[in-house]
């Protein structure tokens, strides 16, 4: 068991790394926009947390990829992994466009989500920053789901801290003004964030095809012609992943549009607890990851043993690392809060969630784990389902119940996600379960 815990350390610190680099840009872009008046930061909170359901869509549907790579690579197939890239990549394409799309639709419905009315002159402009970015995130993380896939997180990982770098650099330059530049406030913030969004996937792309495992990649990738039966498969093992993220994404991101009916102040506490909460979030999302792979290699060598003693050897590195998230937030969430603003209404909100916040944070670790593991199998589909009756089903009402008709406000807000994510955690570790009892047990 130690070397497996050893494997995922191994795997995933790299992806780590990038998460932290993520927190790090996330809190940065918070505090920059909070610091430049309350309005910017409950604008930018509506319009991240709607995005998030497309920006996760695009992430999700790429997220078929890995274990389909990560099978061939465990069997050396590379002219496979040439002609899945090109398949995934055009199929990808397409799907982008489809959410940015459907997202441009929203943009004329703006008026209609029940949002302050003095925040719509600042959330339009964000808001087509933000659509612009839908494209790049999906081809970027199509050739990161392969760089994970043949065991290289540190590339992907890399690219991500350097353009999270530049994005910091130009945030300070366009949301204040300096350096010459005009002063964009939340604006500025958005073209930042979409410059950075533009630079990952051409810089990835280039590793693909001059990397030093390229040359086995190139011939299948360059000739292969996109079919309905290869277009087909990709959206079997992708379109489930998309729409789990979707649904998850999108409890959170109901959440914020009641949040929004409270108030501009509940609506920038709400943004506060969500950046802080993705401190533990992204670390949890690091290693899944890296379980989801050591997974899909022990599916592709058919071991039904294997899968699981990884899948529960991530799980326990999971725990511990849980552990430490929910006591930083215990003993540093006021200090975290505080960088974000000096507005005493929105911090007083803010620290009454530190503890709704810790209490959902084993049911997000554990959901994360066992759907990560489950989609290292391959079997997908359930994950539809899973997320379905979790977030929309079970989840979503109780945010608006606890929120509004028991009148428990942002708290019940926050405490609703306990629910969905409890939820979806035991039953992702039960469909895990099950796809891996009838494996040969080698």
């Amino acid at each position: 068991m130690r070397e497996r815990y050893l494997q995922i350390i191994r795997l995933g610190w790299p992806i780590l790394v990038g998460q932290l680099g993520m927190i790090f840009v996330g809190f940065a872009d918070n505090i920059m926009v909070g610091r430049y008046s309350t309005e910017a930061l409950a604008s930018a909170s509506f319009v991240n947390n709607v995005f998030n359901i497309a920006i996760l869509a695009c992430i999700g549907f790429t997220y078929g990829i890995t274990p389909v790579i990560g099978a061939l690579f465990a069997k050396g197939d590379d002219a496979g992994i040439g002609a899945e890239m090109r398949a995934s990549v055009e199929v990808n394409i397409v799907y982008a466009l489809l959410i940015t799309a459907c997202m441009g639709g929203l943009y004329f419905a703006l008026p209609l989500l029940g949002q302050p009315e003095e925040l719509l002159p600042l959330i339009r402009p964000y808001f087509l920053t933000c659509l612009a970015g839908v494209l790049p995130v999906g081809l970027f993380n199509v050739f990161s789901q392969w760089s994970y896939g043949v065991n290289d997180t540190k590339t992907p990982t890399a690219i991500v801290l350097v353009a999270n770098g530049l994005n910091v650099v130009g945030n300070y330059a366009l949301i204040y003004g300096h350096w010459g530049m005009p002063e964009l406030g939340l604006t500025g913030a958005g073209l930042s964030t979409l410059v950075s969004r533009l630079l990952c996937p051409v810089v990835m792309y280039g590793v693909f095809r001059r990397g030093r495992r390229a040359a086995g990649y190139q011939r299948a990738y360059l000739s292969g012609r996109l079919t309905w039966g290869k277009a087909l498969r990709v959206v079997r093992g992708s379109l489930p992943l998309s729409l789990q993220m979707a649904f998850e994404t999108g409890a959170f991101s109901g959440a914020a549009i009641i949040a929004g009916w409270l108030g501009a102040v509940a609506l920038a506490s709400f943004q506060i607890i969500i950046v802080v909460g993705m401190l533990g979030f992204c670390i949890y999302y690091s290693i899944g990851s890296a379980t989801s792979v050591l997974v899909a290699h022990a599916a592709g060598r058919g071991s039904g043993r294997e899968m699981r003693r990884m899948a529960w050897a991530g799980y326990h590195v999971m725990l511990g690392v849980m552990c430490v998230s929910s006591l930083v937030f215990l003993l540093c969430g006021r200090g975290l809060m505080g960088v974000f603003t000096d507005d005493v209404r929105v911090l007083e909100l803010s620290y009454t969630l530190i503890l709704p916040l810790v209490l959902y944070q084993l049911g997000d670790a554990t959901q994360i784990s066992f759907a990560n593991s489950l989609r290292g199998t391959g079997h997908v589909v359930p994950m539809f389902w899973i997320a379905l009756v979790s977030y929309m089903v079970a989840g979503l009402p109780c945010t608006y119940l606890f929120a509004i008709p028991f009148g428990w406000g942002l708290v019940g807000i926050v405490l609703s996600f306990s629910v969905s994510l409890f939820l979806a955690g035991a039953l992702f570790l039960v469909s895990f379960l099950r796809a891996t009892g009838g494996q040969d047990a080698r």
